[in-house]
């Protein structure tokens, strides 16, 4: 049963909705659609799923462009209502015609909409039952397909009941009937059914008959001595050239002498260490200079030259190719409503240019679908191109993406936090070797510069050396660190380091955890386990600046496994991205696209370089604009 249907405009004024359903909707899954999907470039999909306590919803939409109004229908997922398409594409012809930018009322369309029903109910019906004419067929595959499993069952197993073996038809009859529905052929299905019960049936009787099996101990034994022969053979001739060869002294390097110049000292530039083995280190706290983050960073106006440039030869070649009345014609009189075989060019070049900047393939092709459906329908202006409006489309959803959509002026949170007399924790989480302790040092170094107390959790407890390098980072800024080794529980150490930030009265502290690969299943539960015990304030997803299409797959699945480790109805997930090696891309600046677009966080901090001032904010312009280009 269809839940409901509501009319609303793009600036989100409901014009109608149906008062026949007026069922009550758990949860809001209305509002869910317009911030998860229409505002975040996904309205290409076909249709949208949201889970509430105690109900699963399916979302379908369509837009008439041109008018800029919305129709969306709601339904009980399970249902798997056949009409919905039609209903909505029939109430789209209807609405429109009687639709009014003055009006705000439209009594007048509930009767339209009954009829409208019954009409998509009553197709609905035709076709389901049209589509029993193929049955006497499936039903014949689907008898064999049961009579196969029964044999096989019988065959390999003769404990089993008669009952079992009849449900087994039955699985296969409810199988066919649900292939039968979506549409689909039941042959591939059944085919590896057979393939399987046959592959049972012949493995058992080869066990049984043991007739021209291949011995595997044999095997076992044919590896162990071809393995032997080369291993002696190796041995061999290096005891030979052992007792051959004479043990030759360690060949200490010179160092080299330019110019008759004297010789120096050493070439060993690192910090000394001093009797008790502790490095004497510098400090640079205050040497550094200003952090990035508090500079604003200028777009230059010689990129929008640039582009005006290269738009004004497009445009000459285009007059070429097309000949110049017909294109003059055209950008003068403007087209009646653009359709998607118009639209299709444009956005394949636009494709093709975002993959070009490192944007992974399914989120650009997504962006297309998602551009196409919003202007599919709509009048092109006069004066205008197909191919500059595309742009500017995609333009306008660039910046909608990439604008955060939540605070992220994490100063100002962390005051809040003092007020409160608790420190603000943050997690610094990622794959292998992208940066996340030099990076945390990085935001301890801008943090103190606003005059906040710092404080450092070493729970990297699993690579050799990570505590050494963030002991190093803390001493060179002059922080407090709190570590115990490694081969500890990281969830106890962040816990506990907490504990002494509220005793010792630090701000802030700054968690840094193991890199770990995303399918990595026991690194990934003592992460969901030390977001989940310390509720930090802030999870930041520490990610390269040089990944492509594997940003969606590390950000996806560190989020699905999260969500999946939690065990609580509201788990814990990405909170904002640090993006490194920044400095390195040049224009490939499609991954910050990418980890937006599939996470919904924000970019928070932007590491381009090594010195500790080298961390910045994102500049949506530029990284629109360096898209586009």
């Amino acid at each position: 049963m269809l839940e409901q249907l509501l009319i609303f405009t793009r600036g989100g004024l409901i014009l109608w909705t149906c008062k026949e359903l007026g069922n009550a909707l758990k949860g809001s899954p209305i509002d869910t659609l317009i911030r998860s999907c229409l505002l975040e470039e996904r309205s290409g999909a076909s249709s949208y799923n949201y889970d509430a306590p105690g109900a699963a919803y399916t979302l379908k939409w369509t837009f008439h462009n041109e008018l800029g109004l919305v129709f969306v229908a709601v339904y009980q997922r399970i249902l798997h209502l056949l009409y919905v398409d039609d209903l909505l594409a029939m109430v789209k012809r209807e609405f429109s015609e009687i639709y009014d930018p003055k009006r705000m009322v439209y009594y007048d369309f509930d009767d339209i909409f009954r009829q409208l029903r019954k009409e998509a109910e009553a197709r609905a019906e035709e076709m389901k039952k049209a589509k029993p004419m193929g049955k006497p067929m499936n039903n014949s595959l689907g008898k064999k397909q049961g009579q196969v499993q029964k044999a096989a069952h019988e065959g390999s197993n003769k404990k089993k009941s008669s009952g079992e073996s009849g449900n087994d038809g039955g699985d296969g009859e409810n199988s066919k009937n649900y292939k039968i529905k979506n549409g689909h052929s039941n042959g591939n299905h059944i085919g590896v059914h057979e393939s399987s019960t046959m592959g049972g049936v012949s493995d058992k009787e080869n066990g049984s008959s043991n007739a021209g099996a291949f011995d595997v101990n044999k095997l076992q034994k044919l590896r162990a001595k071809g393995g032997k022969k080369p291993d002696t053979v190796v041995n061999k001739g290096s005891k030979v050239e052992g007792s051959k060869a004479e043990p030759k002294k360690k060949i200490t390097k010179k160092n080299r002498v330019w110019n008759d110049s004297p010789p120096e000292p050493k070439l060993d530039f690192t910090d000394p260490v001093n009797e008790n083995g502790d490095e004497n280190v510098t400090v640079v706290a205050a040497e550094q200079g200003e952090s990035m983050m508090d500079k604003e960073e200028i777009v230059s106006s010689e990129s929008e030259t640039e582009e005006e440039e290269e738009a004004g030869k497009d445009s000459k070649v285009d007059t070429k190719k097309k000949g110049w009345f017909s294109s003059m014609f055209q950008s003068i009189a403007g087209k009646a409503n653009l359709e998607k075989a118009d639209l299709e060019p444009a956005l394949k070049a636009l494709k093709d240019r975002l993959m070009t900047k490192n944007v992974a393939e399914e989120i650009a092709e997504k962006l297309c679908e998602s551009v196409a459906a919003s202007l599919e329908g709509k009048k092109l202006a006069s004066f205008t191109r197909i191919s500059s409006t595309v742009q500017a489309a995609m333009e306008e959803a660039l910046v909608r993406i990439l604008t955060p959509r939540r605070s992220i002026d994490i100063l100002r949170d962390v005051h809040v936090a003092k007020e409160q007399r608790k420190p603000y924790v943050v997690v610094f989480v990622g794959v292998n070797g992208v940066g996340k302790s030099t990076n945390l040092a990085k935001v301890a170094y801008w943090l103190l510069q606003h005059k906040i107390d710092v404080m450092m959790a070493a729970c990297d407890t699993f690579r050799s050396g990570a505590v050494e390098q963030l002991r190093t980072h803390a001493r060179r800024l002059q922080i407090p660190i709190f570590e115990k080794g490694y081969e500890k529980d990281p969830a106890i150490v962040a816990k506990e380091a907490i504990q002494e930030a509220s005793r010792n009265g630090s701000d802030v502290v700054l968690v840094d955890t193991a890199g770990r690969m995303q399918d990595n299943e026991p690194l990934m539960r003592a992460l969901s386990k030390l977001i989940n015990l310390n509720s930090p304030d802030l999870v930041l997803f520490v990610g390269e600046a040089l990944v492509g299409n594997d940003a969606v797959d590390q950000l996806s699945k560190f989020n699905q496994k999260l969500a999946d480790l939690s065990g609580s109805p509201n788990p814990r997930l990405i909170d904002g991205i640090l993006l490194t090696k920044f400095d390195t891309i040049d224009d490939k600046v499609g991954a910050a696209l990418s980890m937006v677009y599939i996470s919904g966080a924000p970019v928070m901090f932007v590491g381009c370089g090594q010195s500790y001032t080298d961390l910045k904010k994102l500049n949506v312009k530029s990284i629109v604009k360096t898209l586009l280009k």
